[in-house]
């Protein structure tokens, strides 16, 4: 009898996610002999057009996904703040605006870059949203790809490093920060994250060299200054240097002492860290909700229950709002002890079996530690949680997923398949919900209306409905909405604040003043609701409580420039021109693009006889405002002061072609047109002033006259 020698199978080592041309981690060098091959060698080899192929579809994904933010608007949530109502953003990049960019604190941030960003984008695409949007995408699709190639480079696993990329690109949660003009700090923060990772493995890889440490040092410092949440970054280096770096842990030299050099490379980082933080605090001021307002028990039990909840909208993306107020009545204690308990649980398996499976122990903790600034211990905002805080720090739990499956998965007869149908079946679906969560980000009246379908309770999603549907003049609709607000959250300032905006507008001026009021009663350092007070009270003929309530505004807000700019009206109409100009010099250089303020400080300098000055002031405003109706009819008077006739008649017509009722611009081309003998078309305008205003005396008298003289003209003749 023969015996037939069974051949041992061997390990299959070719796409379980490592490839042969792929740099391998540390802690690979467990299982498998670590071969170098010389670099030129190891790029041009097969791994290369996988590499190619995997950061074209993450580049298509995303342009899939995130591609239609292109015909998206603004929205009425803080991209006025930062963008469509910012001024020194509005005029590009300059610069003033570079000086106000590092010393702003606007918006309680401090984020220069993110202001930079904006700024570029201004002076590209003026205030069309669709660019604004186009440069978010960019830049999240160039922070996509980085992460791709940075935890390849890292872990030695490309389908891996490629699934973990693809969760991260297209995952509905990521609609927040890509969709979100306004949150263009997350977009820009993580391409900054992933180039100090990159950075760091190269300089970690390499013999030691302080040229590649200061670039790590420098690229950090710089993402500080487009979000202060990357403070965290340290952290996350020090978990990379356990694995997969394998500077410390498992998989470190076990010949060599404490691994000094790693807690010494964080030094430097760490004293950034320090002084973003200080300046972050500072800059946050009165933004930080005090202790008394919202107690640490209830900080606490909302941290531990939004941990819990971001895990969850990782796996079941499903009704996704912008904003998650934080409730009165607070987290149910049932709820803060079960996401206790399982916190405690998965970070106590993490630390025990952190040598067997040491990703999970790294990814675990770089989701809780990331998170740890936004989590609301330290509350900043009215909101519990929000979708843009997970924007980085679930990198960490799909890092941990991804590769906790693939290590479960490797013991199957199929798992390779198995594998490659769950990832793609996730992707797709991940993308579907993504794209569908993307199009709420439409303008503001889907957002907020998708808002109060995923909680009909959410009273700022009323209330910011409420706004969108005034700015489209649908005040009734809107009123309603605010009253919901108020029936949900009665001391909710801004649903009066903008109750009596309503009410301005349509006439009632004593009940506009009761709701500001009321607005100031719950929120006595509004600066919008005194100087909206202030003008409800100029209009009942109160101006000495006006100019009180606009100088409170100035106290709350040093930088308001409107509240300069009502000072000045007042100081004008009581004929002092002088207080009148210097309120409408400051305004200007507070907000160097109003076109009310060019042209109000052009009439007081009118009035004071400096006609040249009033004419460069006018013409200002028309380059701001070209359909500025008075600036360019006060432009014609200056004008025709000048004896510039002709041009002054051209801005009169153009004055008529923006506003066919202007009475004044006919009267004073009836004045022109007499002066100059043309009697016919002097009468012809002044009629036409008169059918406007039929009780102006002035252009009754003027019409007189041209009749008379156009008598006498014929019987001359």
């Amino acid at each position: 009898m023969s015996h037939r020698t069974k051949k041992k199978r061997q390990p299959d080592n070719r796409e379980s996610g490592r490839d042969k041309g792929a740099v391998r981690g540390a802690a690979d060098r467990r299982d498998l002999p670590e071969v170098t091959l010389p670099s030129s060698v190891r790029f041009w080899t097969h791994t290369t057009y996988k590499v190619a192929a995997v950061c074209g579809f993450l580049l298509l994904a995303v342009a899939l996904v995130f591609g239609q933010t292109i015909g998206h608007e603004f929205i009425n949530f803080d991209d006025n703040l930062y963008v469509y109502e910012n001024p020194v953003v509005q005029r590009g990049l300059t610069l003033q605006g570079f000086r106000w960019a590092f010393t702003t604190f606007h918006a309680n941030n401090w984020h220069p870059l993110t202001w930079f960003s904006h700024m570029l984008d201004c002076t590209l695409y003026g205030l069309q949203a669709g660019g604004h949007h186009l440069t978010s995408v960019f830049l999240h699709a160039s922070t996509v790809v980085l992460l791709f190639l940075v935890l390849w480079r890292m872990t030695g696993f490309l389908w891996r490093s490629a699934f973990v990329a693809a969760v991260f690109a297209i995952h509905p949660l990521r609609a927040e920060s890509v969709a979100w003009v306004a949150e263009r700090k997350d977009v820009l923060s993580g391409l900054f994250f992933m180039l100090t990772l990159g950075a760091y493995v190269r300089y970690v890889r390499r013999p030691t060299s302080m040229v590649r440490y200061g670039v790590v040092v420098l690229i950090y410092a710089g993402g500080l200054m487009t979000k202060p949440m990357l403070v965290t970054l340290p952290f996350v280096l020090l978990l990379l240097d356990y694995w997969p770096l394998g500077r410390m842990g498992p998989t470190a030299d076990k010949a060599s002492s404490f691994p000094w050099r790693v807690i010494v490379d964080k030094f430097p980082l760490l004293a950034l860290t320090a002084a973003s933080c200080a300046v972050t605090f500072f800059a946050q001021g009165d933004a930080i909700a005090p202790i008394d307002a919202i107690p640490i028990s209830s900080r606490v039990a909302n941290a531990l229950v939004s941990y819990m909840a971001y895990i969850g909208d990782l796996f079941y993306p499903v009704g996704l709002a912008v904003i998650y107020p934080l409730r009165g009545d607070g987290v149910p204690i049932g709820k803060a002890i079960a996401s206790t308990l399982a916190l405690m649980g998965i970070s106590t398996a993490t630390l025990v079996w952190r040598r067997q499976f040491p990703y999970l122990f790294v990814g675990w903790f770089w989701y809780l530690g990331m998170l740890v600034p936004v989590i609301g211990l330290l509350q900043v905002g009215s909101q519990s949680m929000a979708d843009r805080y997970t924007y980085l720090p679930q990198i960490g739990l799909c890092l941990a997923v991804t590769w906790g499956g693939a290590q479960l998965a490797a013991s199957w007869r199929r798992h390779r398949w198995v594998c490659i149908a769950v990832s793609v079946l996730a992707v797709l679906i991940l993308m579907g919900f993504a794209w569908r969560q993307t199009s709420y980000w439409r303008n503001s009246e889907t957002l907020w209306t998708h808002a109060l379908d995923c909680d009909i309770r959410n009273y700022k999603a009323h209330g910011s409905l409420g706004a969108a549907l005034v700015a489209k003049g649908q005040n009734d609709a809107a009123i309603v909405h605010f009253q919901k607000a108020l029936e949900i959250t009665p001391k909710y300032a801004m649903a009066h604040l903008n109750i009596g905006h309503i009410m301005a507008v349509r006439g009632q001026n004593d009940a506009a003043i009761a709701h500001f009021q009321k607005a100031l009663e719950i929120n006595p350092v509004n600066a919008e609701a005194h100087l909206n007070l202030g003008v409800a009270l100029k209009r009942r003929g109160q101006v000495d409580a006006a100019i009180a309530h606009y100088r409170k505004a100035l106290e709350i807000e040093p930088n308001y420039a409107i509240a300069y700019l009502y000072i000045g009206y007042i100081m004008a109409e009581q004929g002092q021109n002088d207080a009148a100009i210097a309120n409408f010099q400051k305004a200007l250089e507070i907000n160097p693009v109003s076109a009310e303020a060019y042209f109000n400080l052009g009439v007081a300098l009118q009035k004071r006889g400096q006609n040249d000055a009033a004419i460069v002031h006018f013409q200002k405003a028309l380059e701001i405002k070209p359909t500025y109706a008075d600036a360019r009819f006060r432009l014609g008077v200056a004008l025709e002061r000048s004896g510039q006739v002709d041009a002054a008649i051209t801005q009169y017509r153009r004055v008529l072609e923006i506003r066919p009722d202007y009475a004044g611009a006919y009267n004073n081309l009836g004045t022109i047109m007499a002066e100059r003998g043309q009697f016919d078309a002097a009468i012809a305008h002044f009629q036409k002033a008169l059918e406007i205003k039929p009780d102006d005396a002035n252009v009754r008298d003027n019409l007189d006259l041209a009749l008379k003289s156009r008598g006498r003209s014929a019987g001359s003749r």
